[in-house]
């Protein structure tokens, strides 16, 4: 019953041996276009409206007159940053965005800052789209604003965390099913999001193209007099202009989430890519530029806790349909926005956990082929802080559009050196790095002043949660450092025979046969086979050893990565056979590739029980010498999860422990390990 549920919601296994495979769940630029430009697109729904905002604060008066350069600024700044991270999809076109590039050009630390500010980046994209859209649909009139049960008269707004909280469990739900068949969905509200805006900013630009006359007008006399005002001049009209446009730095946040998605793409690549990027900036800069002159045209005034977007559409005189047509529009795409997190996020935390950063279950892969652990963790963080903060479209809009320009400025910064250290081999390096540099200033910019500016109001709460999460991944790195080098040590304690090889290649049905699950060649596997030689002298005479060649992230880029694991699998396999062989016990080696760890090597034993029946099967587990709480987050069990299996269906497993054995408690201040196994088995 489980099981039946489980693929009515998430669908059947993907085949993974189906030469189409990749061309089945890879996108195109337009479906990618969707997916991921509907963050960046959806950010014109309160970007351009903060941004207005700010020139019509009551402490510093109207100077809306400045909307037309903030709407030339905006777009302009769409398009270079746009172009620069077309540059990062050419040279990166095996994707990871800010994360690979920060570290590949810049050092693994600031990958690790860059990586950090990304995941917390996506998890406020998740959480401010939802509330962002759930706050439009609540705001329409034709919903009430109170209602009656049980004889209690309850507001509507006491609805909407829980409506958003719901809303976000049902988009892990359909990522948990895949990126393609999520985005197939939501393409028709991508597309009536497109056609309220084109005919919102084209009844504009029509009906109204006579006011602007008047509007030039007022831009000379509004300019003319603040350069004239001895309270503001040249410096005070700068620095009102600086921070109205890093007010609506969230529009620009989304542009990245191109290149961090670049390996959910149609072959090739990188030209899909550069073409979804086309795609993003020109729609995006369009849109957002357009509202900007939008709002200056039709004079539209800025009422709290109104959306201007609403007050435009009302000033264009349509009708109400087409203004609820437009709202209900906006808060359908900051719904698809959400999901630019869910595709992103988990691809971001699988590069890290690959770098063990973070815990490597991470870079997993169900059997729908999802990062099935990190889209579940984007979703639960998502719904904390929507918890945490009640929604507040505010202080959610300050915590969110911080994170992303801390890795814009590393990303371009990058680049930068990048190309000056290779400019012997770019002909065109210097218009290249112009870009990025260029890129970088006005990125940093913007990250200074929304520092500055919002401080108090939240930003200081995403820069400590930022900076925990960066020391959480320094203690999950030193961990993994420390285990790698005491299973070092082990790897080299075992005594293996230096004579010629003794066992045989060929094994007898007939007699009984060890089977040993190995992963990669190394201590664990090799201290395992030495536990099965000393425990059961002379009972076995051969071995066969299986492995199971999991697809993660880090290998599922294409067929070639596919049979590149195949290869590393078989000659693993090969090494741990010939080791056996010096120890005297015909030895054969068979593997299996697939996305569970568990499930596939089951299937690996029950081939293995029909060929050879008398078969004990073993597998080397890890034993701390203190137990802690979050050695299972960082270590899988997949030694006890395969045994429970074997087990049920009648088949004997022995669990070997391979002890992890930490400094001996007298011998203080060395680094001499004390040695799991007797004399005669160590050197």
């Amino acid at each position: 019953m489980f099981e039946r549920l489980k693929q009515l919601l998430v669908g059947k296994p993907r085949d993974i041996d189906d030469p189409d495979l990749f061309h089945k769940i890879s996108l195109i630029a337009f479906l990618a276009w969707v997916g991921l430009g509907a963050d960046g697109l959806s950010s014109s729904a309160y970007g351009p409206d903060e941004a207005f905002r700010a020139l019509n604060d009551p402490k510093f008066g109207d100077h809306t007159y400045l909307a037309i350069f903030l709407a030339l600024a905006t777009a302009l700044t769409v398009f270079i940053i746009s172009f620069a991270y077309s540059g990062i999809i050419e040279h990166f076109p095996s994707g990871g965005g800010g994360y690979v590039v920060a570290t590949k050009l810049l050092g693994e630390r600031f990958g690790l800052v860059s990586g950090s500010a990304l995941l917390i980046d996506y998890v406020l994209t998740i959480t401010t789209s939802i509330a962002s859209a759930a706050n439009a649909l609540f705001e329409l009139h034709f919903i009430p604003r109170e209602f009656e049960f049980n004889g209690v008269l309850h507001k509507t707004m006491e609805l909407k965390v829980p409506f958003e909280a719901f809303a976000i469990v049902a988009l892990i739900v359909l990522n948990l099913r895949g990126v393609k068949e999520s985005i197939k969905v939501l393409v028709p509200i991508f597309i009536f999001f497109l056609l309220t805006h084109l005919i919102l900013l084209g009844g504009v630009f029509t009906m109204h193209a006579g006011r602007l006359p008047s509007v030039f007008s007022d831009v000379s006399s509004g300019v003319h007099s603040g350069l004239s005002n001895p309270q503001l001049g040249l410096i005070g009209l700068l620095l009102l202009f600086a921070r109205a446009y890093s007010m609506g730095a969230g529009t620009f946040t989304g542009i990245e989430a191109v290149s961090n998605g670049l390996q959910i793409m149609r072959e090739p690549r990188v030209r899909t890519g550069k073409r979804t990027m086309l795609y993003m900036s020109l729609s995006l800069a369009l849109t957002a530029g357009g509202i900007l002159l939008a709002y200056k045209i039709l004079g539209v005034t800025a009422i709290k806790d109104k959306p201007l977007n609403a007050s435009l559409a009302e000033s264009l005189g349509i009708g109400s349909g087409f203004v609820v047509s437009l709202l209900v529009s906006e808060a359908l795409l900051l719904f698809i926005a959400a999901q630019t997190g869910f595709i992103d996020g988990p691809r971001v935390m699988a590069n890290m956990a690959l770098d063990s950063w973070l815990p490597h279950r991470f870079s997993a892969l169900s059997e729908r082929l999802t990062m099935h652990y990190g889209i579940l963790l984007m979703g639960l963080a998502s719904i904390a802080v929507l918890v945490y903060t009640g929604g507040e479209i505010e202080m959610l809009i300050t915590m969110y559009s911080i994170n992303v320009f801390i890795t814009f400025s590393l990303s371009t910064l990058g680049m930068s050196r990048f190309y000056i250290q290779t400019r012997k081999k770019h002909q065109h390096w210097k218009r290249a790095f112009s870009v990025q540099l260029v890129a970088f200033l006005l990125c940093s910019l913007i990250l200074v002043t929304v520092v500055l500016e919002k401080f108090t109001r939240g930003a200081w709460l995403t820069l400590v949660v930022t900076s925990m999460l960066i020391a959480v991944c320094f203690l999950i790195r030193r961990y993994y450092k420390v285990v790698y080098a005491k299973l070092g040590m082990l790897s080299v304690d075992v005594e293996i025979p230096t004579s010629a090889q003794t066992g045989g290649k060929h094994l007898d049905i007939k007699k009984s046969t060890a089977v040993l699950m190995v992963g990669q060649y190394g201590g664990l596997g090799v201290h395992a086979l030495a536990q099965i030689i000393r425990l059961f002298p002379d009972h076995f005479e051969q071995i066969v050893f299986i492995s199971a060649g999991i697809i993660d992230s880090g290998n599922f880029k294409g067929a070639e990565e596919t049979g590149r694991l195949k290869e590393q699998t078989q000659a693993t396999l090969e090494k741990y056979e010939a080791l056996a062989r010096r120890f005297g016990l015909a030895s054969a080696g068979m593997m299996l590739i697939g996305q569970d760890p568990v499930a596939t090597i089951e299937e690996l034993c029950a081939e293995v029980s029909l060929r050879y029946p008398r078969t004990t099967f073993f597998a080397g587990q890890l034993v701390f010498q203190r137990d802690a709480w979050y050695q299972r987050l960082l270590h899988n069990e997949t030694a006890f999860a395969v045994q429970r299996r074997l087990l049920w269906q009648g088949l004997p497993m022995v669990v070997l422990p391979v002890r992890v054995w930490g400094r001996n408690k007298q011998m203080k201040g060395t680094d001499q390990i004390t040695p799991p196994f007797p004399a005669y088995l160590v050197k």
